[in-house]
């Protein structure tokens, strides 16, 4: 049987999550809905923008059930508080009319945000990385304040292994594909390895954790973060290597354009862009198990049908090639640096 066909029937949480359920939420939490609702393009959670009476609309998400503890979205919120409190742009959980940044309806924990418009930064120019340097400088400085204690570490190695296993006991990969991706998957984890040792003993701190330009708004010459919701522990780079492209040579450029603004209020430890690499290896195994566990979800085959065909997995396999060679180079060097 398929994956396809044994899920057909299967039922889902988000089943649940009618209109009805997210304005009765509303209701719940003390806003007068106007009944206008559009959903708006998430997949690890629902996200809506609600029309309110004699207000601007506002953008209500519902975590997945199962993905969080309460425990840890509420570290979520309360880091978000503490960066605006910094007086760091970052869009944060307003207090709703019941006196929360969460609630509870049924099965769901939700939660608001003022709506914010914007585009995303052009991380080619200087001066936006620059500035962005500057902000993750200050935000960092708040991670590095005090440890999450329900959320969960990077941790590089063990996660290979782990999404790996994941993959090969859902029986995702084709088996003509099988040999390929089995003799790559320990030479990847020796190289982060050797990687991770290259970078020596690195200090982790609070995270954004998913810092791409994405999930930045670029308007009238301001900058918001957004989306805290894989907020982790893990090293500083982790929340600058997502906004590096190009050549070797131009992401050290970017890097080093980053740290001329965030050492301006943080020190950074420059040993750590041997993570970068590692980093990205984790990246690329952990998006085919986030696809293969959220497979259940109807969102899933819809949106991304490619994943449960074979040639996804022969693009997959290529690109860990090429991530190995990755690896196995030298990492990238800053301007100046030899």
């Amino acid at each position: 049987m398929t994956h396809d066909a044994a899920l057909a029937n299967s039922p889902h949480p988000y089943d649940l999550l009618t209109p009805d359920t997210i304005l009765d939420a509303m209701e719940a939490a003390g806003y007068t809905v106007s009944g206008r609702l559009f959903a708006l393009n998430s997949y690890e959670n629902r996200v809506y923008q609600v029309g309110l009476e004699d207000a601007p609309p506002v953008i209500a998400k519902f975590y997945r059930p199962g993905r969080w503890s309460e425990a840890a979205i509420r570290e979520e919120h309360t880091f978000s508080r503490e960066l605006v409190e910094a007086d760091i742009p970052v869009v944060a959980p307003l207090t709703m009319p019941s006196g929360d940044t969460l609630g509870q309806h049924g099965d769901f924990l939700f939660t608001v945000f003022p709506q914010r418009g914007g585009q995303a930064p052009d991380v080619s120019v200087t001066d936006t990385l620059y500035r962005l340097g500057q902000w993750l400088g200050r935000l960092q400085n708040v991670g590095a304040s005090t440890p999450f204690q329900h959320r969960p570490p990077m941790n590089l190695l063990d996660g290979i292994e782990q999404n790996n296993q994941l993959l090969l006991e859902g029986d995702w990969i084709p088996q003509d594909l099988r040999p390929a991706w089995d003799s790559l998957i320990p030479d990847l984890i020796q190289a982060s390895a050797a990687a991770i040792d290259a970078a020596g003993p690195v200090e982790e701190l609070r995270l954004h954790g998913d810092c791409h330009a994405g999930n930045i708004l670029c308007r009238d010459e301001q900058m918001l973060l957004v989306d805290l919701d894989d907020c982790r522990t893990g090293p500083a780079i982790q929340d600058m290597w997502l906004l590096l492209n190009g050549e070797d040579h131009e992401r050290g450029a970017q890097l080093g354009e980053l740290l001329e603004g965030y050492e301006m209020f943080r020190e950074f430890n420059r040993r750590e862009r041997h993570l970068i690499e590692p980093l990205r290896c984790y990246r690329q195994i952990s998006h085919c198990a986030w696809l293969a566990k959220r497979w259940d979800d109807p969102a899933f085959p819809r949106f991304f049908p490619w994943f449960a065909q074979p040639r996804f997995w022969s693009d997959q396999v290529l690109a860990l090639r090429e991530q190995l060679a990755a690896l196995q180079a030298p990492s990238i060097s800053l301007p100046g640096q030899f």
